[in-house]
């Protein structure tokens, strides 16, 4: 480590030569590179996606490093849809409120054991491949491409010490040279320095020598760890593909799941279409707005054409009695628990007396069972011929 460390130093100063890499490899790596950094940011945003809770996906992530399975949790759908139910079940699933929690409780537990499908299906066919990139192939690419860095210096520094060499050598050789043309009167010198400068040029070319032989097997090495890192590069593009395959299996996995949603949802509004207006109604209104007309908005004229028909409406023949005198016998379709003294109180299947009273709300009428009295809703009833 040391020594690499001094080698990048040496070529941040300039003394040392860098061998640059081909423009083919350069880019190579770059997108290498890039898939990495975008394949994490995916990858994790897809966890929270799938996983809100933070806590949750750190214990899974501890489960999966140890191997193990991670204890079975209720979702969020489906603990509502479990106090949905139990709700219903004290209300009283007789009466219109309490059926209406339960089939609303059904419909959320369906629809968490929907998303639980989601995470399964995505973590199996989307994340598992992303994640087995990121450990595995690229940690692969990331361990060759460090190997090559340091065969690329290790080349660099050959290259490095062969020019000092032959620098060397030829300073060495013109400095003796010019000894031994000074010292030519100096007969008791002549055979020293005849000696020493053969002596140095002698070392200095098995140096040169040493050092191109190095070059040549260091510059083996760099070209063979080269070729085998561009070789993995290039399997970026088959990642790709199979990135792109596993992506349209996440898109069909969301497209399932959304689509199942849509179905229980139109499902249970059928379902609550059949309830009195009143209970799908704001408290706080007086006049009561069909609960249907707000879906043009929500899922668009095509899937409005297949609800038209939930729309709730007062019965003609009870609207066409609020405007004439008299009464009518009238059958109660849903339980209705009166919410005041003014209002009475209804059991499906019976049969009550109704009649108008000038200056009451459009919704209502009076009714009458025995000696009791008192407004009853108009979607509760069917008028009898």
């Amino acid at each position: 480590m040391k020594g690499e460390k001094g080698k990048f130093t040496e070529e941040k100063l300039g003394q040392a030569e860098k061998t640059e890499l081909d423009a083919h490899l350069e880019n190579l790596l770059s997108k290498a590179e890039c898939t990495k950094i975008w394949t994490e940011k995916i990858m994790k945003q897809t966890e929270v996606l799938l996983q809100p809770n933070p806590n949750a996906r750190i214990e899974e992530f501890v489960y999966e490093k140890l191997d193990r399975k991670a204890p079975s949790r209720i979702n969020n759908p489906e603990l509502l849809g479990q106090y949905m139910i139990d709700a219903g079940t004290e209300f009283g699933p007789g009466t219109a409120y309490g059926n209406a929690l339960i089939k609303c409780g059904e419909t959320q537990k369906r629809i968490g054991t929907a998303d639980r499908e989601l995470i399964q299906t995505s973590a199996l066919n989307f994340l598992t491949p992303l994640r087995n990139f990121i450990e595995g192939d690229y940690k692969t690419i990331a361990k060759e491409r460090k190997l090559l860095q340091n065969k690329r210096l290790d080349l660099d520094a050959a290259k490095t010490r062969l020019k000092k060499a032959k620098a060397a050598e030829t300073r060495n050789s013109q400095l003796n040279s010019a000894r031994l043309e000074g010292d030519n009167i100096m007969v008791n010198f002549s055979y020293v320095l005849n000696f020493l400068h053969v002596k140095w040029l002698k070392i200095w070319a098995e140096e040169v020598t040493k050092s191109e032989q190095e070059l040549r097997i260091t510059q083996s090495e760099f070209d063979r760890q080269a070729e085998i890192t561009r070789l993995l590069l290039e399997g970026i593009s088959s990642t790709h593909a199979h990135h792109l395959r596993c992506l349209n299996d996440f898109v069909e996995a969301q497209m399932t799941y959304y689509a199942q949603c849509y179905q229980y949802m139109l499902d249970l509004q059928k379902q609550l279409g059949s309830f009195p207006s009143n209970y799908l109604s704001n408290n706080n209104q007086t006049s009561l707005t069909p609960v249907p007309s707000v879906l043009p908005n929500a899922i668009g004229s095509s899937a409005m054409a297949s609800t038209s028909g939930l729309a709730i409406t007062s019965p003609s023949n009870l609207s066409d009695l609020k405007e004439c005198s008299g009464s009518r016998k009238a059958r109660v379709l849903y339980d209705y628990d009166a919410a005041n003294s003014t209002e009475l109180s209804l059991l499906a299947d019976e049969v009550i007396t109704v009649f108008s009273v000038v200056g009451m709300d459009s919704d209502w009428l009076m009714g009458e069972r025995g000696n009791q009295k008192g407004k009853v809703p108009i979607t509760y009833l069917e008028l009898l011929n």
